[in-house]
């Protein structure tokens, strides 16, 4: 994978799963726009990737308002002369069950999040159909806007969005040569830290330095945010230009493609349908195989309860 001459933004690459992405790319040859929040872990991430070779330069700033974006691309040209990658990584959480999610508690996560990778991915796109050699959009979902999570509203929701700006924005570019997809990573984060379930093992692996185990890379596709990061380097790659308006999974061993939603049974009543009529099938005809709901709860092997 060879990004020599490429230039990417990776936005929330102060720390975590953004840290590892913005660190992949410059191990693959791209020079790197940090941006966070913190303008210590900003400095710190720079430092990172520029003492082991790379090329990099910072943005502290809060994305979610046009300026940020803005200032973001402005930077990655006038440091590096261009913009070839996206990865729309900047998160915040504010998990609440629905009747006490306040509206500063959801409009926040949507403006991060949401409003962040549209005012994001819009400044990049404009630039890349102005240089005219294509580029790659890379929209970071979650497991959880596929499927829904308790006290997640807003989070879900967000990443739900998101997940559908990659399949509309893959149609709307792709004579441009930009392609866009939504990645859906699970790792060992602070967040995923504090699972129940998982808490333990990763605190053991941490601890003694040995791998997750197998059950938890596999059965639960979770593992450490470097594993996540082959994933990127390939959609911002040449090996990926005709791969667009996806959702891929990736953790751990796993690596999935997502599903889009689609109509799963259908029925027809001519002259259409009354409630009645829906109540009278609805058991036996089109719901009767209803969909599932919500992150399944992990498969824990019998020694580890």
């Amino acid at each position: 994978m060879d990004l020599n001459g490429r230039v990417a933004i990776v936005t929330g690459s102060g720390r975590g799963l953004g840290l590892a992405y913005a660190r992949a790319l410059a191990a693959a040859g791209a020079a790197v726009v940090v941006n966070d929040v913190d303008a210590q872990a900003v400095d710190a991430a720079v430092e990172q990737i520029t003492s082991a070779g790379g090329r990099a330069t910072g943005v502290v700033a809060a994305v979610g308002d046009t300026a940020a974006a803005e200032e973001l691309v402005a930077t990655a040209v006038r440091a590096f002369g261009r913009l070839d990658v996206l990865v729309t990584n900047a998160g915040i959480l504010r998990d609440r069950v629905l009747w006490k999610m306040t509206d500063e508690d959801f409009d926040a996560v949507v403006k991060v999040h949401l409003r962040g990778t549209f005012t994001c991915a819009r400044a990049a796109a404009v630039r890349m159909r102005e240089q005219g050699d294509g580029g790659r959009i890379i929209l970071i979902g979650s497991p959880a806007g596929q499927r829904g999570n308790f006290g997640q509203t807003n989070y879900a929701a967000a990443k739900a969005g998101i997940a559908a700006m990659a399949r509309t924005w893959a149609m709307e570019l792709a004579r441009a040569g930009i392609t866009v997809n939504a990645v859906v990573p699970v790792a060992a984060t602070e967040m995923t830290k504090t699972i129940p379930a998982f808490a333990p093992v990763i605190a053991e692996s941490e601890r003694t330095g040995a791998p997750l185990p197998e059950w938890l890379r596999k059965d639960e596709g979770l593992g450490t945010v470097e594993d996540v990061t082959g994933l990127i380097t390939f959609l911002a790659s040449d090996a990926a230009k005709d791969v667009t308006g996806q959702a891929i999974g990736i953790g751990g061993d796993r690596l999935a493609l997502w599903a889009h939603p689609k109509e799963k049974t259908v029925a027809f009543a001519d002259g259409g349908w009354s409630a009645e009529a829906i109540a009278e099938q609805w058991h036996t005809g089109v719901g009767a195989e209803p969909e599932t709901y919500g992150i399944p709860a992990p498969n824990v092997p019998e020694a580890r309860k």
